[in-house]
């Protein structure tokens, strides 16, 4: 395989422990360099990287020893930096969403093809064996021609576990542009592109108490949606309908559920890689647990900037690439749209579904195409 692949990257908030265990000690990944905001916390995780030093941010971009950033910023940071990384010629792997705007997302793409470098972004759950089955028994035709799904996410906000979730709710933020990308991105995996949405939504609360961390108590203002209902139209015709919501405390549906003409299918949480695949065919009859058959293996976050690597090395697509997340934005916009005008939205984009991912190893990822 050559030298390790180098990474710096940029943001050291919650999310960055979880991809640190999948990348740290992977001999294909090397972390070089490490940059926050706040100094001590780079400092603190470069101590623990043998290989990685702490530096600025821009100091990272810069980096000649840094060959893809991993973009772990805030929604409201990342074309920003992704920007600024492909100027100084990286690569760009970023946490989902791609870009709170389509013209930033867009211009991202653009600037990535005139510097010839790769843009990729989360979310990677959908690598999966949870998703990759369910995709592998609609192919399959088990159930026989698809007609309509559903996706729900309800909870009642991360105020009450995340010590500064002031982000979620102002723009780039809401339940849409927060939780949207594992459910939308899954409805494409498993239905192909949208065509079209209409939508509506409410906000119950105007302002959010935090109930964790140094700020436990402490109020922050609500400037988005926290509750959006809507339907997408599937260029092959099938309907999905989404909730997507901050306000509630629960909920016992499926997380996804895919219904065609001779049975329907429930798909596990979109933001787990993993979970039981279920089928019935009639109310009448037990759902049945399909056997996991395809996608990654003990996969956990970082799994797709793996796969990324890979298909640098490779010349090919990735899976979790910029046109994929360029689309799933242009629906989650396109369904905010819609909920404050009322009318039916047409997305400007599509995308093609990603090959599904043969059952394997999550170590394979960085390895070879799966």
């Amino acid at each position: 395989m050559g030298q390790p692949h180098r990474v710096g990257i940029v943001g050291l908030g919650s999310i960055s422990g979880a991809y640190l265990e999948t990348l740290v000690g992977h001999p294909d990944v090397a972390i070089t360099a490490v940059a926050d905001l706040d100094e001590r916390r780079a400092a603190a995780v470069a101590e623990r990287l043998p290989e990685a030093r702490a530096l600025s941010v821009q100091e990272l971009l810069a980096d000649e020893e840094v060959d893809t950033v991993l973009n772990l910023t805030i929604p409201a940071a990342h074309a920003e930096i992704a920007l600024a990384a492909i100027a100084h010629g990286k690569n760009v792997f970023g946490e989902k969403p791609l870009a709170i705007t389509m013209a930033d997302g867009r211009a991202i793409l653009e600037a990535a093809r005139r510097a010839g470098v790769a843009v990729g972004s989360a979310p990677d759950t959908v690598l999966g064996t949870g998703v990759q089955t369910a995709r592998a028994v609609i192919d399959g035709g088990a159930i026989g021609r698809p007609l309509s799904a559903t996706a729900t996410m309800v909870t009642p906000g991360h105020e009450a576990w995340h010590p500064n979730p002031d982000f979620y709710y102002v723009t780039g933020g809401g339940p849409v542009l927060d939780m949207g990308p594992y459910y939308i991105s899954s409805l494409v995996h498993l239905l192909g592109p949208v065509r079209s949405v209409i939508a509506a939504g409410s906000s119950l609360r105007t302002q959010r108490t935090i109930g964790s961390g140094q700020r436990a108590g402490e109020r922050v203002p609500v400037t988005v949606l926290t509750h959006v209902s809507g339907v997408l139209e599937h260029e092959s015709g099938v309907l999905s309908t989404l909730t997507m919501s901050f306000d509630a405390a629960a909920t016992r549906s499926s997380p996804i559920e895919v219904h065609g003409e001779l049975a329907s299918l429930s798909v596990p949480d979109p933001n787990q890689f993993s979970g039981d695949v279920s089928m019935t065919n009639s109310s009448d009859t037990p759902w049945t647990v399909i056997e996991p058959s395809a996608g990654y293996v003990d996969a956990a976050r970082g799994v797709g900037l793996l796969e990324f690597i890979a298909s640098i090395r490779e010349g090919r697509t990735a899976r979790a690439d910029g046109d994929f997340a360029l689309h799933t934005l242009d629906a989650m916009l396109a369904l905010l749209e819609s909920a404050h005008s009322g009318e039916r939205v047409r997305l400007t984009t599509s995308a093609t579904r990603p090959k599904l991912v043969r059952m394997s190893s999550a170590c394979d990822a960085a390895s070879a195409e799966v």
